[in-house]
């Protein structure tokens, strides 16, 4: 019964996980959801100003702090190891539903594209981003990456084992593509507000931050292996020529 609960919480949590990603792609895109990310003003900019940043802020400490070793160690010793990544992604998803939700629109553009072919452009990115930030979950492993291989395993009670370090597909170019596919889908908008401006602005400053406490935790995981990883692979900007390496020295299980 035990492990049966564990494996619906983890099912549970990634479909509010999924759940805020999908309506994130309305909410940054102006359609479909009812107030996006682009919407008018609807109240003081002072105010406005203050529940954003509270917002972003909440999500990033909720972000990164669960992501550290040390939190993960303690945290399992109030549920079950096997849900830890669940709770992560329950926690993440509850999180930005939040931010884009209580979000307050302040109105005011920075730029605003009208002509036709720029709009197809610039929208054509923003899809390019959401199939490099999935495309990525999935070269690794999708369901570990998300906490349902971690429940799975643990429901058919067979023992957890790390995912193989490996560099496939994208993760030969850039260190971190699911990162370029987060700061790609900010930016490409044809209708940039002041809110959209201050999101993405927020968005790649917390990535690049963040990025040095992930990797500081990957090299203390895997050693000289990510190391010489890191020292021959870009970090966001592929090269444009590109050393062959091999499938099995990389990447581990990203944060994100």
């Amino acid at each position: 019964m035990r492990r049966l609960m564990i494996l619906g919480y983890g099912i549970g949590s990634y479909a509010i996980g999924m759940g805020s990603l999908v309506y994130m792609i309305g909410w940054l895109g102006n359609f479909i959801v009812p107030r996006s990310i682009d919407s008018t003003a609807t109240g003081p900019l002072g105010r406005a100003l203050l529940i954003n940043g509270g917002l972003f802020v909440a999500f990033a400490l909720q972000h990164s702090v669960m992501a550290r070793p040390h939190f993960k160690a303690w945290w399992t010793r109030f549920v079950p190891e096997a849900a830890e990544r669940a709770t992560y992604v329950l926690f993440s998803g509850i999180a930005m539903m939040a931010v884009m939700l209580l979000w307050q629109p302040l109105g005011m553009n920075v730029w605003d594209v009208q002509h036709p072919t720029g709009r197809i452009l610039l929208h054509s990115f923003y899809g390019l981003g959401w199939m490099i930030l999935v495309g990525s979950t999935f070269v690794l492993n999708h369901f570990d990456l998300f906490g349902l291989r971690q429940v799975w395993l643990q429901f058919r009670n067979q023992p957890y084992t790390h995912l193989k370090f490996a560099t496939p597909g994208p993760y030969r170019m850039v260190r971190h593509p699911l990162y370029v596919g987060w700061i790609t889908l900010a930016w490409a908008t044809p209708t940039m507000s002041v809110a959209h401006f201050a999101f993405a602005m927020a968005t790649t400053t917390y990535i690049l931050v963040a990025i040095q406490f992930e990797e500081r935790d990957l090299i203390d995981f895997h050693g000289d292996a990510y190391e010489e990883y890191r020292q021959g692979t870009p970090m966001l900007i592929p090269k444009l020529r590109q050393p062959q390496n091999s499938d099995t020295a990389g990447l581990p299980q990203g944060n994100a």
